[in-house]
């Protein structure tokens, strides 16, 4: 089967896998399958914006390319794809890890993450919720050196894969016990933690590579204990009620996600310190 139909298969297929896991096995038991924003989250930040968004990138990436001739070069080339992949998974996930402890420590890149930290039920898909500006950065800086090295075509498409059935297992609502896999490989275990109100803005950057965290002194992964509430600590990005009629949600829900955006450019207080 070609990657280009592999993929989504793949995804759509993990994405119901994990909802059927969350049913069964449930990490916060109680959760809503339609949760809060549940149809911006899927409809406006996953297909339409990482739409949008794909184009914008790869266009831009081919314009630096095309003026360059970066890719020319081929410095990657050469190499079996399984080792351009994970060269390019490792590489990213440092830098990934890195950014993302910036962005909780410096108050105007936090402005673009909050949107990512407002679902009050976090599952398989509200982790799509992120800023357009914090994507456009880091899927720019993603994408454009497999591209400028010379990696094969195919490279893009796993690492994109990868990229999606990962972000839904971290934020799934599943109760994994990986046990010595999770100072490794990064899941929900560790991850919700992140998105908790009592800890997140200091513990658990890492996305795919656990370790990251437990090397830099990051990683906090409590025994017998849970998150008791997750989302912001303050009001500042307007939800969604959960309990209006489909279309009257589904226009509410096309609103906040504007407001989601736009509240990233408000004023700061004041009093507002660097996150940390």
């Amino acid at each position: 089967m070609p990657l280009e139909i592999l993929s989504p298969v793949v995804i759509v297929g993990s994405a119901l896998l994990f909802i059927a896991l969350e049913r069964l096995f449930p990490y916060t038991k109680g959760q809503r399958l339609f949760h809060e924003g549940f149809f911006s989250d899927l409809f406006l930040y996953t297909f339409l914006q990482s739409y949008v968004l794909a184009w914008v990138i790869f266009g831009f990436i081919h314009w630096i390319d095309e003026r360059s001739g970066l890719s020319r070069l081929q410095i990657v080339s050469a190499w079996p794809i399984w080792a351009q992949v994970v060269f390019f998974l490792v590489t990213h996930d440092l830098y990934i890890y890195l950014f993302h402890r910036w962005m909780h420590r410096n108050k105007w890149l936090y402005r673009l993450h909050e949107a990512h930290h407002s679902p009050r039920e976090v599952d398989w898909i509200s982790g799509s919720r992120s800023h357009a500006l914090e994507i456009l950065i880091n899927q720019t800086i993603e994408f454009a050196p497999i591209i400028l090295l010379g990696a094969a075509p195919e490279v893009v498409v796993i690492k994109g894969m990868i990229d999606a059935v990962w972000g839904m297992y971290i934020h799934s609502n599943i109760d994994v016990k990986s046990g010595w896999l999770q100072y490794v490989i990064n899941g929900p275990e560790m991850h919700r933690w992140h998105h908790s109100k009592a800890k997140g803005n200091s513990i658990n950057f890492a996305t795919k590579l656990a370790f990251w965290d437990w090397m830099f002194g990051t990683a906090y992964l409590p025994k017998g204990e849970k998150p008791k509430a997750y989302g912001l600590t303050d009001n500042a990005y307007p939800l969604s009620a959960p309990d209006l009629p489909l279309w009257q949600r589904l226009w509410n829900e096309t609103k906040i996600y504007a407001l989601q955006h736009a509240a990233a450019f408000r004023p700061f207080k004041k009093s507002a310190q660097t996150q940390a």
